[in-house]
């Protein structure tokens, strides 16, 4: 005999019935949607599992390599994954930033990102918000705030983790407390590069070497005279000047306090990464622009290697071209000497030309500096034969080194072969700043095209073209899951500016 319900009781089943479908369906949502402390969880592996990673100066190290960390999270796999985050801050960022892993600032852990801008201010950043933990501005930025007067130099981390070192257009590099942003003012901080800034342009990348920072001077656009190219060494405790050594009138071993007292002028040190430091040796690598050159006081358009301690010239480079490179400001100092495996280096320049020169053979080598031009292995055009403003990569992965080249006109990969000459690999259109390379990917801003555009080094495949506003000399580090691009003109004189934060779920 079947079961008959009567309406309360048939009510009542259906109620329970409901009652049991929402149970079961709420369980469903509970294992597709984790609770809030679940999914806590989850985003805390995903940061586990991204190594973190300390990106210190241009280019990663010393040599500027433009060689990152080998594991950054970010992979050819995951790379069209990345979400963008937009951080406005108070001024333009013509360079490149660095970052540190897990240091303290103000009493808690943050990976942060340091930057500083073209009127100096040096900001600090956590690189998982955007948040600004600290800002320092100098003293004197009213005095140039707005004007042509700018800094497009990177900053250096010391090697502690604990100061950072920053230029500001007025001449001074500033030593900064990370935990606080505070400027040291002891001994001889901050230290004065140039007596005339005006002229005195600091445009290339801060370095660490030892002891000391490694800082340059360069011109403003248009070679306004007077000024000269300077190496200066300072001393990173004490803040005092070691070594200078001046690109003209080079027999003055001290900071020529009044450039007009230098019968030449120009001889710039403009290049993105200004000092390169040779693994080993220690010695220096700058490339002087246009000025005379004599082959005893005046160098322009030249390579040279100075002593470890910057005091000294070893050795110089100097196209046979040289004059007509100084007549029609072509500076060969575009850009600086990249530092191949044997003794090797490729200095590009305005000229579009890349030079494969042995530093081991320089004029000069074993004994004193003489006038000899030319000299090199190889001449080749960039890759689009267009003026090169930018630093190559060197990546050697076992017997194979390549070099990444960007310019206005394109970006080329290429490969040393046995017979000590470069070889193109791949190439491609799209113009570019100073590439990188980390996590196997290479990196390459299109400042024109607004994009960053993501490459597998070997093959020259494009792997993602990630959406970013136009800019300049500007150029990515990639670290701890993220890209890290200042983008924006130090030609636009804007107190304001932006960064483009690229990051892996999770980061």
């Amino acid at each position: 005999m079947g079961i008959r319900l009567t309406g309360r009781r048939l009510l009542l089943a259906g109620i329970l019935l409901l009652a049991a479908f929402a149970a079961a369906h709420a369980g469903q949502r509970a294992r597709a949607r984790p609770s809030g402390a679940a999914r806590s969880t989850v985003r805390a592996a995903a940061r586990r599992s991204v190594p973190g990673n300390d990106w210190t100066r241009f280019g990663y190290d010393a040599q500027r390599s433009g060689v990152g960390p080998a594991d950054t999270g970010i992979t050819a796999a995951n790379v069209r994954s990345l979400r963008l985050r937009t951080v406005h801050l108070d001024g333009t960022v013509d360079a490149a930033p660095v970052e540190l892993h897990a240091v303290t600032v103000r009493g808690r852990r943050h990976d942060v990102i340091i930057l500083t801008t073209t009127y100096g201010r040096t900001i600090a950043l956590d690189a998982g918000t955007g948040g600004r933990l600290w800002e320092y501005t100098p003293p004197g930025i009213g005095g140039y705030s707005g004007s042509y007067e700018v800094t497009t130099a990177t900053p250096v981390i010391d090697p502690d983790r604990r100061y950072v070192y920053a230029p500001s257009p007025d001449g001074l590099i500033h030593k900064l407390a990370i935990a606080t942003g505070r400027e040291v003012r002891a001994g001889h901080w901050p230290v004065r590069i140039t007596f005339l800034p005006s002229r005195e342009k600091i445009t290339a990348a801060l370095n660490v070497s030892g002891s000391s920072v490694v800082a340059t001077t360069g011109g403003y656009l248009g070679d306004a005279p007077p000024y000269q190219g300077h190496l200066v060494m300072i001393d990173r405790a004490s803040g005092r000047i070691t070594h200078v050594f001046n690109t003209l009138c080079s027999n003055r071993p001290n900071l020529i306090g009044a450039p007009s007292s230098c019968p030449v002028s120009d001889s710039a040190i403009v290049s993105r990464a200004g000092a390169v430091i040779e693994p080993g040796s220690g010695r220096i690598l700058i490339a002087t622009g246009n000025a005379p050159f004599n082959g005893s006081t005046d160098w322009g358009d030249s390579v040279l290697e100075l002593s470890r301690d910057g005091g000294r010239l070893l050795g110089h480079w100097t196209p046979t071209d040289q004059a007509e490179l100084n007549d029609t400001d072509t500076d060969l100092g575009s850009s600086s000497p990249a530092l191949l495996p044997g003794g090797l280096a490729v200095q590009g320049g305005k000229d579009g030309i890349l030079h494969l020169i042995d530093v081991n053979r320089l004029e000069g080598t074993g004994r004193s500096a003489g006038s000899r031009l030319g000299g090199e292995l190889q001449d080749l055009a960039g890759p689009g034969s267009a003026q090169v403003f930018t630093q190559p990569v060197v990546w050697t992965r076992g017997a194979r080194t390549s070099v990444f080249v960007a310019d206005t006109g394109g970006t080329a990969a290429y490969v040393l072969g046995g017979d000590r000459r470069l070889h193109r690999a791949w190439s491609t259109g799209t113009a570019g700043t100073s590439p990188v390379l980390a996590g196997g990917l290479l990196y390459v801003f299109d400042p024109d095209g607004g994009r960053l555009d993501v490459y597998d080094p070997v093959t020259g495949r494009l792997r993602a073209s990630l959406p970013a506003a136009p800019g300049h000399w500007n150029s990515p580090i990639v670290a701890g899951g993220r890209v890290i691009l200042p983008v924006g003109s130090y030609l636009t004189h804007a107190t304001s500016g932006t960064l483009e934060l690229y990051h892996l779920p999770g980061r």
